[in-house]
């Protein structure tokens, strides 16, 4: 791990080396942007599609060089390093940035959203558009948020179902690094365990975890199905995702530029969500043929058994919960 650490500090230092700061409109530049997720997945797919537009649209002044597959890290590192400057645009599920940005737990407490359309409605609508202001505005954040980006419904995956609560017993559930989801976990019945994404397959491999819980498209795409054969459909969070900017860098930027970024960066949320939708149901195909098996769930039990946790950390959040749930 030490080593790992000191390749990851090597690789950034060799990026913010390579970010040259814009002495003029004209200097070339290459952003460098990040994914924890392999080429093709929908949110890498959305960044490339966008890198080309932005190149054509730039005379080739301005392009992106796209890092998949956890090449620097998971997610707490690319939040890092985008901080810094190393690092030009990075993909953050919002459970990773919680710790950095208070206010968008809002978004990482269970059962939240009635189901992913309403989870798009708010994020497209006066709510979504206050919290990605005030991420872009938070001393701690450091980073300008470009856009949301979809990723589905979170679901339990290990060797065994899990229909109900007492199922979990005894079972030890990877979570997101953030305090919120490992209580969540434990009030589902298991034991939630706080570790990096980058990790987690060896996890789940060596038995150090018995499951984890994300959506079908990561199932698959980080091959997590060959060590977890069953798909449990708890359904316990729905949480959107970012895409954000070095606002080191951005600050560096002419407005010219920073406007085509915005403009460029709407149409790449457009276009991951139609990328996004139709590898949800390839997915679950492609799942299915290598034998995973999907098994429903009772969400009501989950709902119930979560109640303590919108208690907990809902209360401070009241008025914009109400909003949320008066988003039609």
């Amino acid at each position: 791990m030490l080593r790992r650490n000191m390749l990851l500090s090597v690789a950034a230092a060799s990026l913010a080396a390579a970010f040259v700061l814009p002495a003029s409109a004209q200097q070339k530049q290459v952003w460098k942007a990040s994914d924890v997720h392999p080429l093709g997945y929908p949110t890498v797919e959305a960044i490339q599609r966008m890198g080309k537009k932005l190149e054509a649209q730039t005379g080739g002044r301005i392009s992106i060089q796209m890092f998949p597959s956890m090449q620097l890290g998971g997610e707490k590192e690319m939040i890092e390093q985008a901080q810094v400057g190393a690092l030009q645009i990075a993909r953050i599920s919002v459970g990773a940035m919680g710790p950095v940005v208070d206010d968008l737990n809002v978004f990482n407490m269970p059962f939240i959203f009635r189901d992913e359309g309403h989870m798009r409605r708010v994020i497209d609508g006066p709510i979504g558009q206050e919290l990605l202001d005030r991420t872009s505005n938070a001393p701690t954040s450091r980073l300008i948020v470009l856009g949301w980006m979809d990723a589905g419904t979170r679901n339990v995956y290990s060797n065994k179902p899990v229909s109900k609560p007492a199922d979990l017993k005894g079972m030890k559930i990877r979570m997101m690094g953030n305090p919120l989801f490992v209580e969540t976990m434990n009030a589902m019945g298991g034991n939630g365990v706080a570790m990096g994404f980058n990790e987690l397959y060896s996890a789940l491999q060596t038995g150090v975890v018995d499951g984890a819980e994300n959506n079908p498209p990561t199932l698959l795409a980080q091959n997590h199905y060959q060590v977890s054969k069953v798909y449990s459909l708890t359904g316990h969070l729905i949480i959107p995702e970012i895409f954000v900017f070095s606002k080191r860098n951005w600050e560096t930027m002419s407005k010219e530029d920073q406007a085509l970024t915005r403009k460029l960066s709407r149409e790449a949320q457009i276009e991951q969500r139609q990328l996004w939708d139709a590898y949800v149901g390839e997915a679950e195909t492609k799942l299915k043929a290598a034998g995973t098996q999907f098994v429903n769930a009772d969400k009501k039990a989950f709902f119930d058994a979560t109640q303590p946790i919108r208690d907990k950390y809902g209360s401070k959040y009241a008025a914009l919960l109400k909003r949320i749930q008066d988003t039609k």
